[in-house]
């Protein structure tokens, strides 16, 4: 185990969602402590951005407009970042997320979009990235997942029952490419006050304070507060641990 073990000098790591909230997080932590980075998303101004703060760090960033709902969208990627830095040691599934409806009015398009950009792509990418881990010995997926997979939440079923097909995969995934030295976990998050948190409870008229501090903590958490974790499962800290889903969401409040 390298010492410290937290440091990842010189590996290179693809973050799906890396534009905002817990991805720009992520890419910053991972680069801080030696990281190359591959930044993913939709918005490519939001990418730009991150991959300038990631160069300000002293690491490479390359930013590659990606939808994780589009399988040629994730094959780019991976040659891309195979093409500029020669490997993938790291995998971030951070693109992710959903807004209300109560069950009765989820509609069939509703659900495929939900499960696509939660589980699907998530899927597409690990395939992907696992591929290119398997031909050079191995690599490390981390997956984010939701406490609405475990512990239900009202009005986004959709969103829950894919996260909750994201905690099963990532057993399943472990117990398939542990033979090749790929490890793979996850991390159930709470709310984050992030920007998309912040527009999701905009929009929906309510108060990010009181949904955000429904646990024993009483807040919200930051996106730092993820990343963090994010950096232990990606670093030879958690060499000997795969296919574990744990929370990182405050607490659970008591009656």
């Amino acid at each position: 185990m390298p010492d410290p073990p937290f440091d990842i000098t010189g590996r290179v790591a693809i973050i799906t969602g890396g534009g905002t909230g817990i991805g720009r997080a992520t890419a910053l932590v991972l680069a801080t402590f030696g990281a190359d980075v591959v930044l993913a998303s939709r918005r490519m101004p939001n990418l730009e951005s991150v991959a300038e703060e990631v160069r300000a760090l002293g690491r490479r960033a390359l930013p590659v407009q990606t939808d994780v709902h589009e399988s040629g969208d994730i094959q780019e990627m991976v040659r891309r970042t195979v093409r500029e830095f020669g490997k993938i040691d790291i995998l971030v599934n951070n693109a992710g997320g959903s807004y209300r409806a109560p069950a009765e009015e989820v509609t069939a398009q509703h659900w495929d979009r939900m499960v696509s950009l939660n589980l699907r792509g998530p899927f597409l990418c690990s395939q992907a990235a696992g591929e290119v881990m398997r031909e050079q010995g191995g690599g490390v997926i981390v997956n984010i997942a939701s406490g609405a997979a475990t512990g239900g939440a009202w009005g986004v079923l959709p969103y829950g029952a894919a996260k909750a097909g994201l905690v099963q995969m990532t057993k399943l995934l472990a117990g398939e490419w542990a033979q090749h030295h790929i490890r793979v976990n996850c991390i159930a998050v709470g709310a984050i006050t992030s920007e998309g948190f912040l527009r999701s409870m905009a929009k929906q008229g309510l108060d990010p304070d009181q949904v955000a501090g429904r646990n024993a903590m009483g807040r919200g958490g930051w996106p730092e507060e993820i990343a963090y974790p994010i950096l232990f499962l990606a670093s030879d800290a958690s060499s000997f641990m795969t296919g574990e889903t744990f929370g990182v969401n405050g607490g659970p409040r008591l009656a």
